[in-house]
C-alpha cells in the first residue's frame, strides 16, 4: 500500500478483554488492521481517513475498568506482510486443525486453513474461535446446510466446507470482513461458500441445519429468534462471543425458544454453547 498511515500504539490493563472491546470500538471508526501486541494492540488507521476527534466517543479509553495508555507513530508505508510475520503465529487446536498464514509451512494437520491474518480477530487466535474450531471438529457436517454469522475472515465457515457442509452460507455485516471472507474462502479452494454483507435482517428464508454464531451477547439475544426460526429441526446452533458470567442470560433466552444445550467449552473465562433445537415446532 502507499498511503501513509498512522500507527496507535496502546497498552491495555486488563490486556485480554480491554482488547477485545477496543477493537471493537476502533472498527466502527477508520481504523482498519489490528495487530496484537504483547501488551495490547497497535491499530492502523489511513492518515487520509484520520481526525484529531477519532478517538473523542471511545468509551473504553474513559472507562475505570481499563487502563489504557497509546503513542502514535506516523508511517509512510505499511509492509502488511512483515508486520503480519512478526505477529501471526501459526495455531494448532487439538491436533487436528491448524490455521496458518500463507507464509507458514503447511504440516500434516487434517484440516489446514490458510487465513491472511489482517486483523487478529479470526484467525483462531482469540479463545471464541478455538473452542467453536473444537465444537466444529467434534461434529459431523456431512451435507450439513450452515451458516456463519457475524464469520469474520470466515474461518469456521471454511472448516465447515473442509468437514462435508454445503451450502454454507457467511455473513458479516463489516465490509473488510465480507471482502476478507471472498478472499479466504478462494484461498482455501472452497467451493460451497457463499459470502454475504449485512446482518441477521438478511435471514428471511433460509433454513439450516448448523447455524455458528460467534459474535457478542446483546447482538446474539437480540438476534436469537431468528436463529430459531432459520434453524432445521433437530438443528445445532453452536454460539461464543460472551463471558461465564453471560451464560444464564443466553440459557434462559435458548430455553424459551425449544433449544437445549449439548456442551459447554470455556476458557480463560470465555465461552463456548452448543445447543439442538428440540421436537416442538416454534413459529415466532
Amino acid at each position: 500500500m502507499s498511503n501513509s498511515y498512522l500507527g496507535y500504539h496502546f497498552t491495555i490493563e486488563p490486556k485480554e478483554l480491554g482488547c477485545e472491546i477496543l477493537i471493537a470500538e476502533l472498527g466502527e471508526k477508520a481504523f482498519e488492521s489490528f495487530i496484537e501486541t504483547d501488551f495490547g494492540i497497535t491499530a492502523y488507521v489511513q492518515k487520509e481517513l484520520w481526525d484529531d476527534t477519532i478517538l473523542d466517543d471511545i468509551y473504553i479509553l474513559s472507562s475505570p475498568e481499563f487502563t489504557i495508555s497509546y503513542v502514535v507513530e506516523e508511517i509512510e508505508q505499511v509492509n502488511w506482510n512483515e508486520e503480519w510475520e512478526k505477529n501471526f503465529e501459526p495455531i494448532d487446536v487439538d491436533g487436528t486443525c491448524h490455521v496458518r498464514a500463507p507464509f507458514h509451512p503447511k504440516t500434516a494437520a487434517e484440516y489446514d486453513i490458510v487465513i491472511e491474518p489482517k486483523m487478529s480477530f479470526g484467525t483462531g487466535h482469540h479463545e471464541t474461535t478455538h473452542m467453536m474450531i473444537q465444537h466444529l471438529l467434534e461434529n459431523d457436517l456431512t451435507d450439513k446446510t450452515t451458516l456463519d454469522m457475524g464469520c469474520g475472515t470466515a474461518i469456521l465457515a471454511i472448516l465447515a466446507e473442509m468437514k462435508g457442509a454445503k451450502p454454507v452460507d457467511a455473513i458479516d455485516i463489516d465490509n473488510w470482513c465480507y471482502l476478507n471472507s471472498i478472499e479466504n474462502a478462494q484461498r482455501n479452494n472452497c467451493q460451497h461458500i457463499s459470502v454475504y454483507e449485512g446482518d441477521a435482517s438478511l435471514l428471511v428464508f433460509q433454513k439450516y441445519d448448523v447455524i455458528i454464531a460467534n459474535i457478542n451477547r446483546n447482538i446474539l439475544l437480540n438476534d436469537m429468534v431468528t436463529y430459531v426460526n432459520c434453524l432445521n429441526q433437530n438443528g445445532l446452533l453452536f454460539l461464543s462471543g460472551f463471558y461465564t458470567e453471560d451464560i444464564p442470560a443466553i440459557d434462559a433466552a435458548c430455553t424459551a425458544l425449544g433449544l437445549t444445550l449439548q456442551k459447554t467449552l470455556e476458557r480463560n473465562n470465555w465461552v463456548s454453547l452448543k445447543y439442538e433445537l428440540g421436537d416442538r415446532s416454534l413459529d415466532y
